[in-house]
């Protein structure tokens, strides 16, 4: 794009005509009028995209409601009660939540909306989720001003953009949702920065790219190269490359400074996370799982070709059960559709009329086929060494999250065709080589609508596959008569009113479809308990309160009740030793087994460490309570015997168990026995020791102790201490206990270790052990003291170890090789 002056819309060049067309001039630039029409235009299909979930009754389901509204509810009661909810104590028994990027305590967006209700309707939550597609579509608008394009195609693109493809057929990915969402007002503030070497531009896109970004996701990562890619385009487009980058290094390192310190505190936090966690990094095999299978196109053309839509949840097209488990793919994932008239321009205008070679749609372009080749990931020969070189792929599972870039792409260009039509009409065919386009563009389609054949005929889903066809067909030849037929005069009449289909298409077919939409029912555990489960959970609620009046802080395991039961432990308060999250801590997976749902007890595992719940972990734990959704002898055959579990609670889907009574949370120790944790977690069984007196400490905590507790001579009498250890407070991020012992001894808190935690005893700094493999513990000397435990993931010194440890690990893995 050419330079241009502050204010005025960018230069363009006309699309490429067939012989003989005389150059037309570019579009007028867009008066306050256009602006605001299309924006009105935009916002009315926004509000009408938007209600059609409340108006059905429905809400956006799964990850939505299972995952991501339960965290949002954590962070909003934290909030009110005066907290940042840095640990999270009812997740996993205990988890970083300042450390999760699916947290959304970094989203400063998200952080608002918590704070100001802290306990959201779940519609509430989908409409400001939604909402969060407004400023990318209202920054489409402002990119097709800059380039003098129609305003009509302004709104289609930003149509695409909000219901197109990957945001809507992934909705439920709430925190890919939010990095999508932002993605083209930094491509315009960039934009704007370089073209006026503005250094408030600069500070804009950088606050703009950085809440882009802070869910680290892989929709943020492959966005953030693509905004680099648009610098890069830039510069190398301009009449003199090196004066261009000379006369903006300032506005470009401004941006890098800002934004880097934006984003350097939550982002090593996660790489300190990362690296003790069950997903550091991904194999080649497993990413490669995640690709997009090249028949999913069908859907690009035709919405319900593979049944995506139905709400029979037939579907036939690729994924894991149709591929044979080769692919981790689903509908949902591989759904592309984006609107019959982007496909329809695509092919006609912009391949076989040669349109998509014009210099002004070039970047677009070349994203739509790089992005294209990523998703497409082991279907093509790059992806191995993309993966291999390129820092950064090998955190994500799934190339195919570059669908969403795909329909960012899609967007720009789908736009720019409706802009060329209305200027110039309808194409010729392309002259000389690009002759063969056309029937390149025929082959493809063919290609793709033989894949469709292949899984439809094989379902037996033929009609039903032909029936989608032949209505996406009969739009696309109605589409093309009426641009056909259209006047010059006529032209932005006849787009104007295609785009009004394209997105009543739109909102038929992917608003409310099946793809992102359950009734709001079957989240009832957020809204109204069927009384079963309502009288159950007020059975153990009052019991745990009773509990905790005496001090005491037993723990939950909720197995097996489904969907947003496997996370409402956050809203209820209960701490849950299991939960749903792909993100864990890999010592406490391999200590415990929890697995990364508690949808099915089928997938409940259960290692050597915790060979059922009356082993020694467990009971470390503090695990007491156990919630299923059937009694105990309708357990799967995998499942250890309850034995000795007392029945609370029984009645449908909810039965209540109380186990054996469990260890206390807080004793005192005054024998350590050290151990090398990493080895003992490929044991079957915990080291032998007497709890009451003696605590397992890691070897790599011994050189912090400074008392003998029998750690040089193991045969050496050692007495336990008479005293005790009581919990005065527990609340997120500070657990305040009295302890009074007549000797030295190690207070052990079993509350699970993890960096960032610090102790203080009488408010004087004393270092944190390591203690019973998976827990923390601290010296206090004889006598009566507060201790407190406080996690300051946030400290200069926490944040100094996280970038050595991650450096360090660096230095390792560069040295090492890799065998895929």
């Amino acid at each position: 794009m050419q330079e241009h002056a502050a204010g005025g819309p960018a230069g363009h060049s006309s699309a490429r005509r067939g012989p003989g067309r005389a150059a037309t001039p570019p579009a007028r630039p867009w008066t306050g009028r256009d602006f605001w029409l299309a924006l009105a235009a935009v916002m009315l299909f926004w509000a009408a995209a938007a209600s059609v979930w409340p108006l059905a009754g429905a809400v956006v389901p799964w990850d939505s409601k299972n995952h991501f509204y339960p965290m949002l509810r954590y962070l909003g009661a934290a909030l009110a009660n005066g907290e940042l909810p840095l640990w999270n104590p009812y997740h996993f028994g205990g988890h970083p939540s300042v450390a999760d990027p699916q947290s959304l305590l970094f989203t400063p967006t998200m952080l608002l909306f918590a704070w100001a209700d802290p306990s959201p309707s779940m519609e509430l939550f989908d409409a400001v989720v939604f909402a969060h597609l407004v400023p990318g579509a209202v920054a489409f608008l402002l990119l097709f001003r800059r380039r003098g394009w129609h305003p009509a195609a302004a709104v289609a693109a930003a149509m695409v953009f909000v219901l197109g493809g990957s945001a809507s057929a992934r909705l439920q990915h709430t925190g890919m949702i939010i990095s999508y969402g932002f993605v083209p007002l930094a491509w315009w503030l960039l934009e704007e920065a370089l073209a006026r070497r503005s250094y408030a531009f600069a500070l804009a896109f950088a606050l703009v790219a950085a809440v882009m970004t802070v869910g680290r996701d892989q929709v943020a990562f492959l966005c953030g190269v693509s905004l680099i890619g648009v610098a890069a385009y830039e510069t190398l487009t301009a009449g003199r490359p090196l004066a261009y980058l000379r006369a903006r290094l300032g506005v470009l390192a401004a941006m890098a400074l800002v934004g880097g310190a934006l984003l350097a505190v939550p982002s090593l936090l996660t790489m300190q996370f990362l690296m003790t966690s069950t997903r550091p990094s991904f194999g080649y095999g497993a990413a490669a799982m995640g690709s997009l299978p090249p028949a999913s196109f069908a859907t690009a053309l035709f919405a319900d070709v593979f049944g995506s839509l139905r709400w029979t949840y037939d579907y036939w097209g690729p994924d894991w059960t149709s591929l044979d488990g080769n692919t981790w793919t689903d509908r949902a994932i591989n759904y592309l559709f984006a609107g019959t008239l982007p496909v329809l321009l695509i092919l006609w205008h912009g391949v076989a009329g040669g349109r998509l070679a014009a210099r002004e749609i070039r970047y677009p372009v070349v994203v739509l086929g790089a992005a294209t080749l990523y998703a497409l990931g082991r279907y093509t020969p790059l992806f191995a060494p993309v993966f291999d070189h390129v820092p950064g792929v090998d955190l994500y599972r799934r190339p195919a999250d570059a669908t969403f870039v795909i329909n960012i792409a899609l967007a720009l260009i789908a736009g720019y065709l409706v802009h060329a039509y209305i200027r110039d009409g309808a194409p010729r065919l392309a002259a000389g080589w690009r002759r063969a386009l056309p029937v390149l563009a025929l082959g493809a389609v063919a290609l793709i609508l033989a894949g469709a054949y292949a899984f439809s005929a094989k379902a037996g889903h033929l009609p039903d596959a032909a029936r989608d066809v032949l209505i996406g067909t009969a739009i696309a030849l109605a589409s093309a008569v009426a641009m056909l037929r259209a006047s010059p005069r006529r032209r932005a009449l006849a787009a104007a009113c295609l785009v009004a289909a394209t997105g009543a298409e739109l909102i038929w077919r992917n608003a409310g479809s099946s793809l992102n939409a359950e009734p709001a029912s079957r989240y009832a555990v957020f809204q109204r308990l069927p009384p079963e489960q309502l009288q159950g959970l007020g059975v153990l609620k009052a019991e745990l309160d009773a509990r905790h009046q005496k001090g005491e802080h037993p723990r939950v395991e909720i197995l097996g009740l489904g969907g947003a039961w496997q996370n409402a432990s956050m809203v209820f308060g209960l701490e849950d030793t299991i939960g749903y999250n792909p993100l864990r801590l890999a010592d406490y997976e391999r200590a415990v087994g929890p697995g990364e749902n508690a949808a099915d007890p089928n997938l409940r595992q259960f290692p050597g460490l915790f060979r059922g719940y009356r082993s020694r972990l467990a009971s470390l734990l503090g695990l007491e309570y156990l919630v299923l959704d059937r009694p105990a002898e309708r357990l799967p055959r995998h499942f250890p015997q309850l034995t000795g579990a007392r029945l609370l609670y029984g009645s449908g889907q909810m039965w209540i168990y109380r186990l054996d009574p469990a260890r206390p949370r807080a004793y005192l120790a005054t024998r350590l026995v050290p151990v090398d944790s990493e080895s003992v977690l490929s044991q079957d069984e915990l080291p032998e020791f007497e709890a009451s007196e003696t605590a397992l400490v890691d070897q790599e905590s011994v050189p912090k102790i400074k008392g003998a507790y029998g750690l040089k001579d193991p045969s050496a009498p050692v007495e336990a201490a008479r005293g005790q250890a009581s919990i005065l407070a527990y609340r997120r991020n500070v657990v305040t206990l009295e302890v009074d012992t007549d000797r030295d001894s190690v207070l052990v808190l079993h509350d699970v270790y993890y960096p960032g935690w610090e102790a203080r005893v009488d408010g004087v700094r004393h270092p944190i052990l390591r203690t019973n493999l998976l827990f923390r513990g601290v010296e206090v000397p004889a006598g009566k003291h507060v201790v407190e435990f406080r996690f300051r993931p946030l400290s200069v010194g926490n944040l100094m170890a996280a970038a050595s440890e991650l450096l360090a690990g660096d230095g390792d893995e560069a040295g090492a090789t890799t065998v895929r």
